[in-house]
């Protein structure tokens, strides 16, 4: 049986909508204002709050953030009256199921009951689905309830047990890298070794050298024979991040590595059979790489046979909430604390961008607990850039604020380079002291295109 909570200040109208709950077999409490819906809300273990939005006091706003920021999982339906859709519809903004407009029919509202106790259950059976995920799987940091987490999840079971190559795509700090160590954790490689590479991290004067290892006198200081990366993970799988870094002259090596299980050691004509599933992560599009020949395209469709592709955070708000938990649980167990969430904390982050994408929640997490100190964690301790609202208030005073004059001399600097360089990325980045990666994310970021629009 649903346990249902109706908050309402006007006494008839509660007690009728309770009759009507409970004549179709529902259990009802009753909250005569929104502070009692709040705490009830708050402390009881509820399938559904059905709250009024207008109420002297705390109103159903309160109540619903009371009730989200303890019980994410409760579903809540707000009533309002004619002239407050407009805060309806910011109610369902912050997490509300559904919202009826009165007056309405009891029909009405056993409809929208019934969906929004059909949808609770079916959470609630995505939860344990999701928890039976992880004790099989190992899916233990792939973390979130979001339709595009289920289907990453599902994916991942059909995928591994198979020796495709995969192709895992997505802004940083999406969790590419925790695909591929569950891809590889569920393979029947998964005893053997899971080799991770960063090739942004390499210069190109080492990368062939590192992967597939060198003789001894093949050049300057190869004082001894040396297996490379590749011979390391025979029999397992080899993880490229960043691979759109490498250079064109390696990417073409790497294609007969894949195509023919065989490696060549720098300074040797020797083959060395090798047998490494890839796994290949990038956070740039690869078919603009290919089209601006920066990526082989044989190579692209090589690597592109099961592809994963991780939306960025601010896509899927809805598992910001379940990470924050997540984050908070594991640095207070290493920090020896018991922080705690504040008011407010939740729906605040739950509107940040993240442009770093789940990395950046956790360092954020981190730090908020550091700075709690064991106690409630306070939107001040979340240390977040100012929103639209305090940019504007800083903008009608007069004032800028630093982001904007950092992304104003940054776009300045950025477009001077490519008018220099006519237009190549590479010799940019090279103009400007950075990574052609790095210089790749501020034009997305800045929406810098050229020749410019």
């Amino acid at each position: 049986m649903a346990k249902i909570l109706v908050v309402d200040d006007q006494r008839n109208m509660r007690t009728t909508l309770a009759m009507m709950l409970r004549s179709a077999g529902y259990e009802v409490d009753e909250a005569s204002d929104g502070k009692e819906g709040a705490d009830r809300g708050s402390k009881g273990a509820y399938d559904l709050v059905l709250t009024d939005l207008r109420m002297g006091g705390n109103d159903g706003i309160g109540v619903l953030r009371a009730v989200k920021e303890t019980h994410a999982m409760t579903e809540v339906i707000v009533m309002t009256a004619y002239g407050t859709i407009e805060s309806a519809v910011e109610a369902m903004r912050l997490g509300a199921f559904d919202y009826i407009q009165k007056p309405f029919t009891e029909q009405e509202l056993l409809v929208k009951v019934e969906r929004a106790i059909a949808n609770r259950r079916l959470t609630g059976q995505v939860s344990l689905f999701a928890t039976e995920f992880r004790e099989r799987y190992k899916f233990e940091n792939i973390i979130g309830r979001s339709h595009a987490v289920r289907e990453v999840l599902a994916r991942i079971v059909r995928v591994a047990p198979t020796d495709a190559t995969v192709l895992i795509t997505g802004e940083s700090g999406t969790g590419k890298e925790l695909v591929a160590k569950a891809i590889h954790a569920n393979s029947k490689r998964a005893d053997r070794p899971f080799v991770p590479v960063n090739c942004a991290a390499i210069s190109e004067t080492l990368l062939e050298s590192e992967l597939f290892g060198h003789a001894r006198g093949s050049f300057t200081g190869a004082v001894s024979a040396r297996k490379g990366l590749f011979e390391e993970a025979d029999g397992g799988t080899f993880f490229f991040d960043e691979i759109a870094e490498t250079p064109l002259t390696f990417q073409a090596k790497l294609l007969r590595a894949i195509q023919e299980n065989e490696i060549r050691r720098v300074g040797e004509n020797k083959p060395i059979r090798v047998d490494v599933r890839i796994i290949a992560a990038t956070n740039q599009d690869l078919m603009v790489s290919v089209a601006e020949r920066r990526f082989r395209q044989d190579l692209y469709y090589r690597l592109n046979v099961a592809r994963f592709i991780l939306p960025p955070l601010r896509e899927r708000r809805e598992d910001i909430p379940v990470l924050f938990e997540f984050f908070l649980d594991k640095y207070n167990r290493k920090m020896s604390t018991k922080a705690r969430v504040g008011e407010g904390v939740l729906e605040a982050v739950s509107s940040y961008e993240f442009p770093g994408n789940i990395r950046e929640l956790e360092n954020l997490v981190e730090q908020a607990v550091a700075l709690s100190g064991g106690g409630v964690i306070t939107i001040d301790d979340l240390g977040l850039p100012p929103g639209p609202s305090q940019k504007a208030a800083a903008a009608s005073s007069g004032g800028r604020a630093l982001a904007d004059v950092v992304d104003s001399a940054e776009r300045q600097a950025i477009e001077a380079a490519l008018r220099e360089c006519d237009g190549s990325r590479e010799r940019a980045a090279e103009v400007l002291g950075i990574s052609a990666t790095t210089l790749w994310r501020k034009m997305t970021r800045l929406a810098i295109t050229y020749p410019p629009a």
